[in-house]
């Protein structure tokens, strides 16, 4: 074997299609292990949001058509080449040309579609790949197929070597649907229709599919493989994993480091770096001046970007907003989400002119703008896979906050006191008692000033580059593929 092939399927890539951290994981590991000589080719949907710019770079490659029970549906293949990778888009207007990527009544019947096509267009390409890497409930069939119809029936051999790794980025979105689609749409048998398998309530299930039949099942962060085999955390689903525990791995994503560099981010207001941090309190000064509150260096400035849901530990917020915003400190809000978050934020921008900054939007310029000038950055999660503005922040010098579950553990070392190591405070329970006191703990290192900077030294120090996580996925593709990968 002179070099891995592996086909990275996704639902959304960026810069193509974002609604998440999955089109960010999609957009940069592919890239990072391109680097490590990994022959990786990513497919997506085609879809109608995809910016002008990158569609007029498409080339068309051809068609094939999938079949899903009686429909015999045109696809279309169409290939860009960006950033040195491959990517390959699935074209079907009645599937994706919609007015938003997933909400849709007949999302069960759009991501079969893609999950066949997945598989059928290989041939056509003429890409036999060794693995093929499904990333969360939109490719959760692909495994099920392959064994079921692909491996031993289709091509004389094509697919019959070929292994697949399912990747779980946000347990609780699984693709549940009417078990009808069974005869319907995908053209199951009924042997699958069961506990270990599609079955799910008398549904079915995208993600329990690929769980079961992935030769190999990862997720985002060590700390949240352990907890989805727990009750707790499961999602229902914990049997299941805890049946594939001894094939789950759990590796943690990464960022840009070219993207996302304080020192040359041009949509930040002034450089700066863990060498020379001064521009950082330019950065600050400027937030302070643009988003109405009081332009003070002294006061600690605390950042959080999010959707604006119960996971991410709103309910903790607005029991406590009014607690934080009489402490000598700045908040800022830059997201969207659930109403009642939205308007305890206005609420809360209203009632503390000059201290809150409720910013209800999607805003990327506004969030490198938060990373770089905010003191502080707030993660209070009710569970957290992976997380990246927490090693968004860190890079751009920004002490995070966070509670100690899934990746917010595993990339954020609490602060010592006593020995001056750590990157970050944190607390252990969901309350909010406890993430007053972790930001009151902050604050007071906040106020010295020879603490304060060499913690932040050793946050911007930290490295979660795509690098470290790229040797791990291509060492468990290794795995796989019964070969010893050295560095």
């Amino acid at each position: 074997m002179n070099q891995m092939k592996i086909w990275f399927a996704a639902s959304e890539v960026a810069p193509f299609a974002k609604t998440g951290g999955l089109a960010d994981v999609a957009g940069s590991l592919p890239k990072a292990l391109k680097r490590l000589n990994v022959d990786i080719r990513v497919v997506m949907p085609k879809y109608r949001q995809i910016p002008q710019e990158y569609v007029n770079k498409m080339r068309f490659l051809g068609y094939t058509y999938i079949d899903l029970a009686w429909r015999h549906e045109y696809c279309g293949i169409f290939m860009l080449e960006h950033e040195g990778v491959l990517f390959y888009f699935l074209d079907n207007e009645h599937y994706f040309d919609r007015s938003w990527y997933y909400g849709q009544p007949d999302d069960g019947e759009r991501f079969a579609f893609f999950c066949k096509a997945i598989l059928e267009i290989l041939p056509v390409i003429g890409f036999k790949p060794y693995i093929i890497h499904c990333n969360d409930w939109q490719t959760g069939l692909v495994p099920t197929l392959l064994d079921a119809h692909y491996r031993y029936h289709r091509n004389k051999g094509f697919y019959q070597t070929m292994h697949t790794v399912m990747t779980i980025h946000n347990l609780k979105y699984q693709g549940i649907f009417p078990k009808v689609m069974m005869d319907e749409v995908i053209g199951l048998s009924w042997d699958y229709f069961n506990h270990e398998g599609i079955e799910f309530f008398d549904n079915i299930n995208f993600l329990k599919a690929g769980i079961a039949s992935a030769t190999k099942v990862t997720t985002v962060s060590k700390a949240y493989a352990e907890e989805i085999q727990t009750d707790y955390y499961g999602e229902n689903l914990s049997g299941i994993i805890r049946k594939r525990s001894a094939d789950l791995i759990g590796i943690i994503n990464g960022i840009d480091y070219e993207e996302n560099n304080p020192n040359t981010d041009k949509r930040i207001y002034a450089p700066f770096s863990a060498e020379k941090p001064d521009g950082k309190q330019i950065n600050k000064l400027s937030l302070q001046r643009d988003k109405g509150l009081e332009q003070n260096a002294e006061i600690p400035l605390v950042g959080l970007i999010s959707r604006l849901v119960d996971q991410k530990g709103l309910d903790l917020v607005d029991r406590m907003i009014s607690e934080l915003l009489s402490m000598e400190l700045q908040l800022i809000v830059l997201g969207t989400g659930e109403k009642k978050y939205e308007d305890m934020f206005r609420w809360a921008q209203s009632a503390w002119p000059g201290k809150m900054s409720a910013n209800i939007c999607y805003d990327p310029t506004l969030a490198q703008r938060i990373y770089a000038g905010c003191d502080l950055f707030l993660m209070p999660s009710l569970f957290e896979p992976c997380g990246l503005s927490q090693i968004f922040s860190m890079r751009y010098g920004t002490v995070p906050i966070v509670r100690e579950t899934g990746g917010l553990r595993d990339t954020v070392i609490p602060y010592n006191q006593f020995t001056e190591t750590g990157t970050g405070f944190s607390f252990v329970n969901y309350n909010a008692h406890e993430m007053k006191d972790a930001i009151a703990r902050a604050i007071a290192v906040y106020r010295n000033k020879e603490k304060w900077n060499h913690l932040i030294k050793q946050c911007m120090l930290q490295d979660f580059s795509w690098n470290h996580s790229a040797e791990e996925y291509k060492s468990l593709y290794g795995q796989i593929c019964g070969i010893t990968v050295t560095k």
